[in-house]
């Protein structure tokens, strides 16, 4: 594995949950894999689980993780191929790549859409050009489209919890009530990978006018109707997430979206997940968060596994 951006950088999904569960086995098995190797975790946005379970995950390799949260303690970059520096950056993206690619072995960025236009998002700008600069591999801690460890991580919590080898498990991902608009990335990166998986009946379910784009949600069963969704699923993946077409946007807070114990009543007695953080009552009844349908926890547990599978493979790579 060179970089680990989207789901196209990985060879064989199975393998790699199942790499990285027999890390949760035995965390330390691979203790000097990352020996004298440094990791840097850049920031341009914050994070709370994303940091820390790839700081640990780093370190069961054997790792030094360095933190380095740009929208507060570094200069403004700039991004954009000849410009012309006279407002608010102060630092171009080629000059500073370059040198965090002689401090570390691999890098990890994290960066949020604007969520005002659409067409700068979607290009994947900033982290694109720390892949061009740096020299070294680059792993997306989420992107301005894509949160490729959580959806790896949401894979493994799925195979943990499914036992029945006859059927496919029915996974829904559904939209969810905020108070804002959020970013695409993460029902993006969900679509993308259960698509790629292929090893469960997907269904998409939300509003009109909440279509996610194309690229990422083609193979999926479509539907604005949530009940018929929800009826016989197995996994029911919640996230709210601003209209697409219109970008950035969120026309409604329709309450009659969010998950209740009721509505899983026409479920087959479905597991339930969220990425976190999550706002309660809003997105999920605590009846759900804190009752035996919720995986959430678990889930984020697991962010560890994922990103100790990931860090390993671009380390066996580079021997």
């Amino acid at each position: 594995m060179k970089n680990f951006i989207s789901v196209h950088d990985v060879t064989d999904i199975n393998a790699l949950v199942k790499k990285a569960l027999a890390y949760k086995a035995d965390p330390f098995k691979d203790r000097l894999l990352g020996a004298d190797k440094r990791v840097g975790l850049l920031f341009l946005n914050p994070s709370l689980r994303t940091r820390l379970s790839t700081q640990v995950a780093a370190k069961n390799l054997g790792m030094e993780a360095i933190v380095f949260n740009v929208d507060k303690e570094g200069w403004a970059l700039e991004f954009e191929e000849g410009a012309i520096m006279s407002g608010n950056t102060v630092e171009h993206v080629k000059d500073a790549a370059p040198i965090l690619g002689q401090y570390f072995d691999i890098l990890c960025i994290r960066t949020f859409p604007s969520l005002n236009n659409r067409e700068d998002d979607y290009s994947e700008m900033y982290i694109h050009q720390f892949i061009k600069y740096a020299g070294v591999p680059v792993i997306s801690l989420e992107s301005a489209t894509l949160h490729p460890l959580q959806s790896l991580t949401d894979i493994i919590t799925i195979q943990e919890n499914w036992k029945n080898i006859n059927r496919k498990p029915k996974i829904v991902l559904t939209w969810a009530p905020h108070i804002k608009p959020l970013p695409q990335c993460v029902a993006n990166s969900f679509a993308q990978w259960m698509n790629a998986w292929g090893e469960a009946e997907f269904v998409i379910t939300h509003p009109e006018d909440y279509e996610l784009a194309e690229t990422f949600t083609k193979g999926a069963t479509i539907t604005h109707d949530q009940n018929a969704a929800l009826e016989n699923a197995d996994f029911v993946y919640v996230k709210n997430w601003s209209t697409y077409t219109d970008y950035g946007k969120m026309y409604e807070n329709d309450p009659s979206w969010m998950l209740t114990e009721e509505k899983m009543t026409i479920t087959n007695q479905a597991k339930v997940m969220h990425c976190l953080p999550v706002r309660r009552n809003i997105e999920l009844s605590d009846e759900i968060l804190d009752g035996p349908h919720s995986l959430v926890s678990k889930e984020a547990g697991n962010r560890v596994w994922a990103a100790q599978a990931v860090l390993s493979e671009i380390l066996m790579d580079k021997k």
